[in-house]
Formats: C-alpha cells, structure tokens, sequence
C-alpha cells in the first residue's frame, strides 16, 4: 500500500525519517515495524500525515467533474493512510508503554489533530460534494452498503458542524481543541495518580492472606520503583482494588480503598475535578450549538439506544432488583463480621460496620462458606497460557475454524507482548494478533482492545489488532495465575480481537469495531459465554503444577457461584453509568458544576443508588471511560449490549449450542458485516426475533 500523497512540502519533510516506511512497513499484514520506528519520528511522520491528507481533500473537494461515489465517497475513503497508520503507533504507545516525553508528544499533536479533523468536517466544499450525493442516492445505483455509506458520512458531516454558520464553526472548533486538550490531561493525570497512589508496605506480615506469588509481585514493584526490601501494593483503574479480597489486615484494606478513590482530588497537580466540570460544560455547549438538548442527547441520537430517556429508562429499571440484591448481600456480609473470628488485630476482633474496603474481603469469606470456595484454591487451576491457548483460542477455534500460530520474528514494543498469526479454516493468513497482558507504570489501568491496521477490501488490508489487559506480572521463572475475573477480561477483549480480526468489509469507514457504541460491547460480551462452556472450561482449567484438571466438586460449584454477588456488581455498574448520564444530561445553559464530588452524590441519591458501600465502579476524578475515553454519555451500553448478548447465546443454546454452523452464522452476521449494517437489522437477522430483557436478568439472577 503506498501513500496517495507523494510531493511533500519541502519544509514538511524531514530527510532522516522514511514517511513511506509507516505505509509499507515491511512487515506482515503491514504490522508496524517497532523495531525501526523511534519516538521522535512520531510527531513530524503525525504532523506530515495530516499534510498529506489534507492535500488529499483538496484534490477531492476542488475536482471539477461531478460527484460520484467514487471520486468523492471512495476517495475519501483512501485519504489519510499516513496518518492512520502514524497516529495508531503513537496511541499504542502512549496508553500501553508510555514515558514523559510520548505524553507531550500527545499533549501537542491532540489539539492539532482535533483542528484537523474539524478542518475537514467543515469543509463547505467537501460537503457539498457529500450532500450532492446524498440528495440523489436513492437515484444512484448504489448497493445498500454504499448508500449506507453515504447516509453515514453525511450524518457524521453534519454531527461535525458542516450546517453551522461561520461564527458557529469558529466556535465549534475552540470547543473541540479545547476537549482534546483536557482529556489528554484527564488520561495523564489518572496515569499519574494511580502510580502515585500505591501503598507501600513496611512489614511482610501486613500482606497475610495474599498468595506468595502476589507477595513476590509486589516485592518486585517495589524494588522496581527503588524501594528493595520493601512491598508496593499498585493500583488498578477501578474503584475496588483486586487486593482487598484477600488482605486480611482491615487497616490496611482501608488504606488501599482510600488511595483509590482518592486519585484525581487532591487539589494537587494531578487532580481532575475542574477539568471534569469544564469537560461537561464544554460538551453541553458543543451539543446546543449543534442543536440538541444536551450532550446525552447528541451522543445517543446517533447510537442504538436514539434518546437518553431509553438508556435510562434500561438503567433505572434495573435499579430497584439490584439495590435490593445488594441489600441482601450486605446483610450476609454483616453477619459473617459479626459472627466470624477473623484475624483483624487492628479492631481487637471486635464487630464493625461494613464498610467499602471490607466488601471484597467478606463477600470471598461467604462464598467459600457457601461454596467451598476461596479465591486461593482456584487461581492454580486458572493459568494464562492455558486460559488463552486452551480456552480463548480453543473456543474460537470450534466457532470460527480458525488458528493461532505464535510468531517471535514480528516487532513489538515491548518485550513482554506476544504476537500470533491467524490463520481461516483453510489454512489461509488473515492477519496478526497481538497480546500485551501485565501491568506495569507506563500503562493505562484497565484491558482494552485496538488495531494497528483494520481490514479494507477497498485497501487491500488485512487487520492487525491488539489486546492490552493488566493482570499481575508472576516473578521469573513462575507461571502467571490470574482470577476468574481475569478469566472473563481476556475472553471479553477477545470478542472485541475478533471483531476486528473477522471483519469482511470493504469500507475502512465500516471495519471492525467501528459501530455504535452501544452495540460494540455486544461481541466482546458474547464471547465472555464461552468461559463457562464445558468443553471449554475441561481444557484450559489445570493444575499450573500437575496439568490435572480442576476437580469436578470445584468446577461446578465455582460455575454455581457465577450469579454470586450479582447484586454488588450490577449496582456499581448502575452508580457509574447513571452519574455517566447525569453527567452530560446537563443543559448547556446550567452553571458549570463547582462540586463535582456533591454533584456526584446528588446524582446518586437521585436514582436511589446511593449505598455507602456499595460506592461506583468509576467516580468521577478517575472515570477515565467517559473523561479521557470515547464513553462520554456511552457507559449504558455494556448493559445495553449485554442485554442483545444474553438473547443472542440464548439462541445459540436454543440452536445446538456451540457448533461450527452456529458460529459461522454469527461470524457472518455480526463479526464480518461490521457499522456496515443497521444493528437492530442484524440482530433481527441473527435471532429471528426482536431482543429480550429476561434472558439478561435471568443470567444475573435479578
């Protein structure tokens, strides 16, 4: 694939860097070659790539010949193939394996790729050409993808501000730098505060509970962060924290809980509560000038869900079955701390209130009384490499009929990501995947899914895509035991791998991924099933030391403890997405919030979700989903997805269950077809019926 710009400007080039090597790289499937990209070919290679395309919509938007689909829809379609490729390389690294210098990389380049962006959204002339054809599409001869093409790029022109006057563009366009601006500063200010916020730990004995791989891990970090002799206890994205199920000193389960929900309010460099007050004013301006009530609005007008009344409406009536679960939850918590003698030398063993930090830690002690079950006995039965290649794999495999062969000759940017070589039923290469899975400080919290190429018949690219998650790093030599809920991390961002990896379309616009929001999660949810299925489960749960499998007493209460504090982890689920709403539910005339820590409680006692401890799985100075992310107003749609997943595996099991006709099915309805169909279309399509709620309640015992 070359580059459709080929005269740079002379004072644009910069004669020690190959542009064209972004491009043709070299290497498989067009898998940059991190071997030879350096971190300061980034920001000229970025700022080339917008020349470039920007001189590719020129030649778009002053052609003189009529518009067509082809010389202006497909066109545009091909501009920018620099950029993309620069800018996917600078996002990998800058959320996966970042330093100081990458984020002011990002810092300078966010405001000038936001300028750009709106630069082209806001070309009279482009639009023109885009309207031209979208007023007469119907006369056109187009396929159906190609007139949804074109009904989707005239949408995204006009979201973009195409229809606005002069004085509204200049303003739209401050807006959009400005946004680009904080949330840049939101990720980096989360980076930093959840590395500034681990504990560290003086006396080994504080770490009674935790295995002694985790007491290892943490020995590591702290030796890595200059503290030898010492244990730093990190932190992840979310507001529980994985330790506190196992910690048996309350005190310093409590310190824990309290350095995370800390992060980003400190009034110290670091903290977000300003930024997050001016984001939401920001957007509920942006979504006025645009023509809507609020950015709630804006957002979901164009997603599944059509209004934010419909999300709430999914979300709030969940509400009272949660709340009421996790009432009851917290009565059997209660009880157990009451009735227990548990090793708390810091209360003298005397009964407490629950509190946050004890949730974790108590909920495990009543699940292993009513189960038998603790986390300790099932974690050396959940390795890694056997979940990943037994499990993840396996399962696709059975679906899908493809496989993965490991490949060490591929660069990657460090050295702990791993890369494999997907391959079709009949043998045939699709593209690479790449597996980056331990935690580390130059790394965003939490798991996510992303690409480096996306597939394109039009550009002849097949995808290569990446999976990034944060599980603890085992000391060398040891093998890595994740959690059950580590099982499902890597199962979920997989269905996403596979949605990029099994896309089939033609459009870039379309690949992959690239669909409504709240229909994205579907796939990665779906796939979340297959952890659970028993051919699935027999092969990649084994003993890391005698390769047994786990005992069927174990399996099949572990599998019975499946809607176990359901109650706890749909009203966390609830809290944030519901303060996500109110968030970008603001009038653009309102205030900008002062508060945003009160705003936040209101919010919650608002919706009757308001439990001590039970607090948001995200709160505010820390919600990097919808602040520094693209879930702005968008958090509903796990819920919502899930609720098309749950219906869509109900009809699977209702259909042979997991069989290769079914996965084909699926593989060629939902995966292949990408944004380029309508999502209720192809749900209708793969279920034959309209989606229904009661599967999901009954999956989450509501």
């Amino acid at each position: 694939m070359t580059s459709a710009c080929t005269t740079p400007e002379p004072e644009a080039t910069t004669p020690a860097i190959d542009f064209d090597r972004f491009v043709n790289t070299g290497q498989p499937y067009g898998a940059p070659d991190l071997n030879w990209v350096k971190q300061d070919h980034l920001k000229p290679t970025i700022e080339e790539g917008m020349r470039c395309q920007k001189e590719e919509v020129e030649a778009i938007a002053t052609n003189t010949e009529a518009p067509t689909f082809a010389n202006t829809i497909e066109a545009l379609e091909k501009s920018g193939q620099l950029l993309s490729r620069a800018s996917s390389v600078m996002y990998c690294l800058v959320s996966a394996h970042t330093n100081d210098e990458l984020q002011k990389i990002r810092a300078e380049l966010s405001p000038k790729l936001s300028a750009h962006a709106d630069a082209i959204a806001m070309d009279e002339r482009l639009f023109a050409r885009i309207k031209a054809l979208h007023d007469q599409r119907d006369e056109l001869g187009l396929d159906p993808v190609e007139k949804r093409l074109v009904e989707r790029r005239y949408t995204a022109f006009v979201r973009g501000g195409a229809l606005l006057d002069e004085a509204g563009k200049e303003r739209l366009k401050a807006i959009n730098e400005e946004l680009s601006k904080l949330s840049t500063q939101f990720s980096d200010n989360v980076l930093a505060e959840t590395n500034n916020g681990a504990v560290v730990v003086d006396d080994v004995k504080r770490l009674d509970g935790l295995s002694e791989a985790a007491i290892s891990a943490a020995a590591a970090a702290a030796k890595a962060k200059g503290q030898e002799g010492k244990w730093l206890l990190t932190l992840s994205n979310t507001t529980q924290q994985p330790v506190l199920a196992s910690l048996n000193d309350r005190s310093l389960r409590e310190q824990v809980y309290k350095a995370s929900i800390a992060r980003g309010s400190q009034g110290n460099a670091n903290d977000n509560l300003n930024g997050v007050a001016r984001q939401a004013k920001l957007r509920a301006e942006r979504a006025q000038l645009l023509g809507y009530e609020n950015h709630a609005a804006f957002v979901l007008a164009d997603e599944m869900a059509g209004t934010p009344k419909a999300a709430l409406d999914l979300l709030t009536g969940m509400v009272p079955a949660a709340v009421k679960n996790a009432r009851a939850e917290a009565t059997k918590l209660q009880t157990m701390i009451s009735t227990t003698v548990a090793y708390e030398p810091h209360v003298s063993q005397v009964a407490f209130t629950l509190q946050p930090w004890d949730w974790d830690y108590y909920a495990e002690q009543v699940r292993k009384a009513e189960y038998d079950l603790d986390e300790a006995s099932i974690k050396p039965y959940l390795v890694l490499d056997s979940v990943l290649n037994n499990g993840v794999f396996f399962a696709a495999e059975q679906l899908f009929g493809i496989t993965f062969k490991e490949r060490n000759d591929i660069p990657v940017y460090n050295p702990d990501v791993r890369t494999w070589e997907v391959f079709d039923a009949d043998g045939k290469g699709i593209g690479l995947f790449y597996g980056d899975f331990f935690a580390r400080d130059s790394k965003q919290g939490g798991a996510w899914m992303s690409s480096f190429v996306d597939q394109s018949f039009l550009l002849d690219e097949q995808p290569v895509i990446t999976n990034t998650c944060n599980y603890a790093k085992p000391p060398a030599g040891e093998p890595a035991l994740i959690t059950w809920e580590d099982v499902r991390t890597l199962f979920h961002e997989f269905g996403h791998g596979v949605h990029g990896m099994l896309s089939r379309v033609k459009h870039p616009y379309f690949s992959g991924t690239n669909v409504p929001r709240d229909f994205v999660e579907f796939p990665s949810q779906f796939q979340e099933n297959f952890m659970l299925e028993p051919t699935v489960f027999a092969r990649y749960a084994r003993h890391h030391k005698t390769n047994e499998p786990m005992p069927k007493a174990m399996a099949d209460k572990l599998l019975a403890s499946t809607r176990f504090n359901q109650g706890y982890a749909t009203t966390e689920y609830l809290a944030a997405a519901l303060l996500d709403l109110e968030w970008h539910m603001l009038p653009s005339d309102a205030p900008e919030v002062s508060d945003p820590l009160a705003f936040e409680a209101e919010a919650l006692m608002k919706h009757g979700i308001a439990l001590d401890m039970v607090p948001p799985r995200y709160r505010t100075p820390y919600f990097s989903h919808i602040w520094g992310g693209g879930y702005s107003a968008g958090y509903y749609a796990y819920l919502w997805s899930e609720v098309l997943e749950a219906d869509a595996y109900a009809w699977m099991k209702d259909n042979g269950g997991m069989t290769r006709e079914n996965g084909l099915h699926y593989w060629g309805l939902i995966l292949a077809t990408g944004g380029s169909r309508d999502g209720k279309e192809l749900f209708r399509a793969l279920t034959g019926r309209e989606p229904r709620v009661e599967p999901l309640l009954a999956k989450r015992g509501l």
